[in-house]
């Protein structure tokens, strides 16, 4: 019994202290989440695997997140360009491979709600692939520069 009371008592007392720690300062849910949909410029990458230009799960996800916080923006450009390495395939394949990349990206933002007339397409095939000899696997990619502002 000895042992017991001390123990509740310095139960209790935690419990009357926690509860007057914080004062209650958040009045809405904004107060305590920042705003992901702050309009703005949001640039990311987009990875493929090698000699594809098939959009990867994380791939997709990436474009989904991408336009789940350009939710309530005005989105003004898209800038989509599609990169390859030069591991493999002749500078027209390359070419080809890099413009497709884009293509399939742009085609996934399209589908996830991002304006089509907003949309520069490019692709840059292997050039400036090769550093001294070394080809770049992360190359093999697209990289997307989205304009947006609040609407008005």
């Amino acid at each position: 019994m000895k042992t017991i009371l001390p123990v509740v008592a310095a139960g209790l007392t935690l419990t009357l202290l926690a509860g007057c720690a914080a004062p209650d300062v958040y009045k809405t849910r904004s107060d305590l989440v920042s705003n992901p949909a702050a309009c703005g410029a949001k640039r990311f990458e987009v990875y493929f695997d090698q000699d594809q230009a098939r959009l990867t799960n994380a791939a997709r996800e990436a474009i989904s997140l991408t336009a789940t916080q350009l939710q309530g923006c005005d989105v003004t450009k898209v800038q989509v360009l599609g990169l390859a390495d030069a591991r493999s395939g002749t500078a027209a394949a390359n070419q080809t491979l890099s413009e497709q990349r884009a293509r399939s990206v742009a085609e996934a933002l399209t589908v996830v709600g991002l304006p089509a007339p907003a949309f520069e397409v490019t692709g840059a095939g292997a050039e400036g692939a090769k550093v001294n000899g070394v080809n770049d696997p992360l190359r093999r990619r697209t990289e997307v520069l989205i304009e947006a502002r609040p609407r008005t």
